[in-house]
């Protein structure tokens, strides 16, 4: 929210001394984020006047049109003379009223003006635009032509209001009454301990039976709805400067005098109207729900497919707006410009539900200034004052006559009040403010306060935030200054650290960064076409999401199943900015619905959650398994003067997810596998035992291609995943000390020949088996395939197999026998022969 200086004194009787900087450290102080102060014009200096184009001489010759005039400038420039000036712009004629700055003159981003020659001839100044002045967009990306009333030679720096000082605001979304300048006053007011003149407090004639027809069908999507009516407008007028000025400080660009008016009035007081051309709306004004699949052409031009919760408002041919949202284009108000300009309006004045209007403004893409004040709230109070004030201007600047008729359709409702002790705020901030603070705190806000030790706060129709006690205390802590509050340590109780899992997860990061990996989260956010991309079979498990009712993007609205679309997005990413040898790795929690899914409790805040408290709300939320992951591309080892490097593999992953297993203490099973986005021929499928099963927590290995061109990565990208918590559940990582023997090891190393298909993984645990306890080590070095030496579809896998007694030195004897009952376990088990 932009909130010019010099419109919030018209409010707030400021010390004529302050500055933005001043009111922006009060501000603070109350609780609002001030986030910058715009100095506007503060390097802007005269002479700039008004001037008044006496001739227009068009200049051949040039690539662009190019033309010279002369401009009576009054006495401004010393000599009464008219100024000569080269202009480019087309957006003006003789006769019309400018803006000029002379020589000497320095406009915005520090540009001095001077005489020089251009084109041909000599121009002492020039004729300005309003970006040239920094005025913001005015729509006519041209030069600024000025009303025919206005005097020349006057002091145009004075008279477009060019040098002011902007607040801009970042409002909350619990604060709707702050996006509006009645909103901020009235916090002005309050730090400054000065009164407020309030802009809504305007004498409102009462409702009859005179007015526009209003039928309302959902009044709990609209408990208010005011109609006003203005005929005999003068489709000439236009909205004169300061109205103007004030729009473009703000941030919105000027229209029309109507349009202009109600975005003037939505700014002043909060509450957004719209105009309709009375000419064009048919019939009964009503509101109600959409019929599914009913059309309506929005004024930005776009034609929507309306849903049945959306809210609109309707004549007798149907939806001729979204409600709280945006107008329809069928009773648009007609530009002055226009061959038939709009001589007569009915103004709307409405309070619509906000989570109807945020979930219309989220379901259609389509944010507005109106939405995004429905959204955090608007007084509904202030729907008559809004319409008034719109009649009072249009009346005053468009010549326009203000019909005796008011339409004012209410639901009943009673004011929101809120019991609360007394010395809350006080046990809430550990602050004794006693009960006279905290009852005039909470009455400068506006609230109206009964009671001595037990008090009855009846809230204020800007403030729906306000629900319960501990709003209240938050509203007399901010007012009382955050910075008062006392600074207390918490005391740890002793003998308490991490826990085994948080040192758990912190111990396979550390791992993971140590083998070259760098950490990289991501938002937990998917969108389910992403399971096609990575090629996931129909019925797969990881299909089923958890979907979000208000999610941040559209696009994304699921939680993820996996960690790998974060991850290969990351990747992805920095691959297309230059860094193409990339090793990645997560750990986060993964989302996986429950079969019966409760509604979840609502825990209280006065006292702890007891322990089924507890243990419904955990009930009702999604299975959360934290999962780590790697992706890999590119090169795994720089080539230098050390050797030629070589690239990341299916290899490495399957690595990585060995690293984490050694931190967890698991047994990992690693075997052939497929599965989802993995290649068929180079995926590894990662299994431990549990409780004497195996079970499959995840895969590594390189990606399928089909994948890779779906998601745009590198060739070659590899990537594994696993389940955390089941490593943690099997895993047993107690540190053990190494055990050092005196005794030299024997090593026998062995060559088997089995077929291709028979997974290393199972000749190596047969071997293990075989050899008994003497083994200490078994290394796989070797994979030779050879047709002519070991027939088709045969391969040799040659092991190291290393043997060592606590106790003794081992004979050749006792080396050899336990080398033999390994080879003949695997020959066994897997068909293996000794090669050669």
């Amino acid at each position: 929210m932009r909130v010019p200086l010099s419109w919030l004194r018209e409010y707030v009787d400021l010390p004529a001394t302050e500055t933005g900087r001043d009111v922006q450290a009060k501000l603070i102080s109350a609780g609002l984020e001030v986030e910058t102060v715009e100095h506007l014009g503060a390097d802007l200096k005269g002479p700039l006047v008004v001037g008044q184009v006496l001739t227009i001489e068009e200049l051949e010759g040039f690539k662009k049109p190019i033309r010279f005039c002369t401009v009576d400038v009054g006495q401004a420039n010393g000599t009464g003379e008219p100024q000569e000036i080269v202009c480019g712009a087309r957006n003006f004629a003789v006769g019309d009223k400018v803006v000029v700055v002379l020589p000497g003159a320095t406009l915005p981003g520090g540009f001095s003006i001077s005489a020089r020659k251009t084109y041909g001839k000599t121009s002492h100044g020039m004729i300005c635009s309003a970006d040239e002045l920094g005025m913001g967009d005015d729509g006519t990306h041209g030069i600024i032509v000025l009303p025919p009333e206005t005097e020349v030679g006057k002091d145009a720096i004075e008279l477009l209001e060019l040098v002011d000082e902007v607040l801009d605001i970042a409002v909350t979304a619990n604060r709707g009454d702050c996006l509006s300048i009645r909103g901020v006053a009235r916090e002005t007011a309050i730090a400054y301990g000065l009164p407020l003149r309030d802009p809504a407090l305007i004498d409102v004639p009462a409702p009859n039976a005179f007015g526009y027809p209003v039928q309302v069908s959902d009044p709990v999507g609209c408990d208010r709805f005011t109609a006003r009516t203005v005929t005999d407008l003068s489709p000439e007028a236009r909205s004169p400067i300061w109205l103007r000025r004030r729009l473009q400080k703000v941030g919105m660009r000027p229209i029309s005098l109507a349009v202009d008016v109600t975005n003037y009035v939505m700014m002043e007081l909060g509450q957004p109207l719209h105009a309709y051309d009375r000419s064009l709306v048919q019939g009964t004004i009503g509101v109600r729900r959409a019929a599914e699949g009913e059309k309506i052409v929005t004024l930005d031009g776009v034609t929507r497919t309306l849903h049945a919760e959306d809210l609109v408002i309707t004549d007798e041919r149907g939806p001729i707006g979204l409600a709280g949202v945006m107008g329809g284009a069928d009773t648009e108000i007609a530009d002055h410009e226009a061959d038939s300009g709009t001589t007569a309006v009915v103004i709307e004045a409405a309070h619509f539900d906000a989570v109807s209007v945020a979930r219309t403004a989220r379901r259609h893409k389509l944010t507005s200034e109106a939405s995004r004040r429905f959204e955090r709230g608007v007084d509904p109070q202030a729907a008559a004052a809004a319409a008034q004030r719109t009649v009072d201007l249009l009346v005053l600047l468009a010549g326009g006559t203000a019909e005796a008729g008011v339409t004012e359709v209410v639901a009943p409702s009673a004011p929101h009040t809120v019991t609360a002790p007394a010395d809350h705020p006080d046990k809430v901030a550990g602050v004794a403010y006693g009960r006279e603070t905290v009852v005039r705190r909470l009455q400068e806000i506006g609230c109206h306060v009964e009671g001595q030790d037990e008090l009855l706060v009846t809230v204020p129709s800007w403030r729906p935030d306000l629900v319960e006690a501990n709003d209240l205390a938050e509203e007399v802590i901010r007012l009382e200054g955050y910075e008062n509050l006392p600074s207390t340590l918490p005391k740890l109780p002793s003998g308490r650290g991490l826990t085994h899992r948080q040192r758990l997860h912190r111990r396979i990061g550390r791992a993971l960064a140590g083998a070259g990996y760098v950490e990289a989260p991501n938002y937990p956010f998917v969108g389910e076409q992403v399971f096609d991309q990575l090629g996931l079979a129909a019925d797969d498990p990881a299909r089923r999401v958890v979907k979000l009712v208000n999610p941040l993007n559209d696009e994304e609205p699921a939680l993820r199943t996996t960690l790998l679309p974060g991850l290969l997005a990351a990747l992805r990413r920095n691959d297309g900015r230059g860094s193409h040898d990339l090793a990645l790795f997560e750990t986060g929690l993964v989302f996986h619905p429950r079969e019966e899914q409760p509604a979840a409790v609502r825990l209280p805040a006065d006292r702890r959650p007891t322990e089924a408290e507890i243990a419904a709300l955990d009930a009702a939320l999604p299975e959360q398994p934290r999962h780590v992951a790697v992706v890999l591309a590119g090169a795994r080892e720089q080539a230098g003067w050390w050797g030629k490097g070589r690239p990341a593999d299916w290899a490495d992953a399957v690595e990585a997810a060995r690293t984490v297993a050694r931190e967890a203490g698991a047994e990992m099973i690693v075997r052939s596998g497929q599965y989802g986005p993995w290649h068929p021929g180079r995926c590894a499928e990662l299994a431990v035992v549990v409780d004497g099963d195996e079970r499959v927590v995840g895969h590594a290995g390189e990606l399928h291609p089909r994948v890779l061109k779906a998601l745009g990565l590198p060739s070659r990208t590899s990537a594994m995943e696993l389940d955390l918590d089941v490593l943690e559940r099997v895993g047993d990582d107690t540190p053990q000390a190494p055990r050092i023997s005196s005794f030299p090891v024997a090593t026998q190393d062995v060559a088997l020949v089995v077929d291709r298909f028979v997974p290393h993984a199972d000749v190596e645990a047969a071997l293990r088996e075989g050899a008994g306890e003497l083994l200490e080590n078994i290394r796989l070095f070797d994979v030779y395939e050879n047709a002519e030496q070991l027939g088709e579809g045969r391969k040799s896998l040659a092991y190291a197999l290393r043997f060592r007694a606590g106790d003794r030195t081992l004979t050749v004897d006792e080396a050899s026998a336990a080398r033999d009952a390994a080879v003949a376990l695997a020959g066994e088990r897997t068909g293996a022969v000794l090669r050669g």
